[in-house]
């Protein structure tokens, strides 16, 4: 197993920034790594790359005790930070031939790891030349030159225009066929074209950790309906195969509904049977940003 984290909890000061998170990963496993703000994410990173020890609990990187021997861990280990940490003076190659000194690894794999990440055309320029795009690319490359079995990614698009999300998405599902990928973003979207699990926490819990198909699964909808003014939480409790709602804004709600019917019609038959009106009715696709804002609002 390459990753197991049992019982983790981290204090700073009064604030319980991880409360007692488990979870596990495997060898070929992309797990996307989610949560608001301050959920903790960045700090689980920080353990399981040995920056900063856990307060309680107990983690294992290839089975290596990260508390006893982070050193160890961290050979075995790329990290891409969310503030990429770049010496902006140094030349792209120059850069990485440090990075390769570091790790001992031979500098012929500098040029292979410069096209991989799509860094060749500006490989002779300095860091503080590049765009944010490209820098990222550079702390990319860092975190993967010296081909380590986990690789940790904390927002690793940031900063990528359309064309090189694409390229950069498909470098790490390919890195994922042999690696274990732990990737941290806020786009729901990158999570849905790269992981094929989920672990999505808030104030230091875990809330959901299961497969990205398994998510998908189950006949939920959620449908947006706007009365012409602000109904009470009553009404909304009275409808059939309601799963959960939430009142965004005065007078719409979105509802989620267990059902493989379509109930836009329930809706409308209700709405008449108690005097409502009705602005507007939509179905919005049951995805994981629906599914995210719904277990951390």
């Amino acid at each position: 197993m390459s990753i197991k984290v049992t019982s983790v909890s981290k204090i700073y000061k009064t604030q319980k920034a991880l409360n007692n998170v488990s979870f596990s990963a495997d060898k070929g496993q992309i797990i996307g790594f989610l949560g608001p703000n301050g959920a903790g994410k960045s700090t689980m990173m920080k353990i399981l790359t040995g920056f900063i020890k856990q307060n309680e609990g107990e983690v294992f990187v290839d089975e290596i005790d990260v508390l006893q021997n982070p050193l160890e861990v961290q050979k075995i280990i790329g990290y891409l930070p969310e503030h990429n940490p770049l010496y902006a003076d140094m030349f792209v190659r120059e850069y990485l031939q440090f990075h390769a000194a570091i790790f001992k690894v031979d500098k012929s794999q500098i040029e292979a790891c410069i096209e991989k990440v799509g860094l060749t055309s500006e490989a002779h320029k300095k860091i503080n030349q590049l765009s944010k795009g490209y820098q990222q690319r550079v702390g990319l490359a860092a975190a993967i030159l010296h081909n380590p079995k986990v690789l940790i990614l904390d927002e690793p698009t940031t900063g990528l225009d359309p064309n090189q999300l694409v390229e950069i998405r498909a470098l790490i599902k390919e890195l994922g066929k042999e690696k274990t990928v732990l990737f941290s973003t806020h786009i729901m979207q990158e999570v849905e074209a790269v992981c094929d699990r989920v672990i999505i926490i808030k104030k230091g819990k875990l809330l959901i950790d299961k497969k990205l198909t398994e998510l998908k699964e189950g006949n939920q909808q959620v449908i947006e309906v706007t009365f012409d003014y602000k109904i009470e939480e009553q009404f909304v409790k009275r409808l059939e195969n309601v799963v959960s709602y939430k009142n965004n804004y005065d007078n719409t709600w979105f509802i989620t509904f267990e059902s493989e019917e379509d109930m836009r019609s329930k809706i409308f038959d209700f709405a008449q049977e108690n005097g409502l009106k009705i602005l507007s009715l939509n179905t919005q696709n049951k995805n994981l940003e629906t599914l995210f804002r719904e277990v951390t609002a």
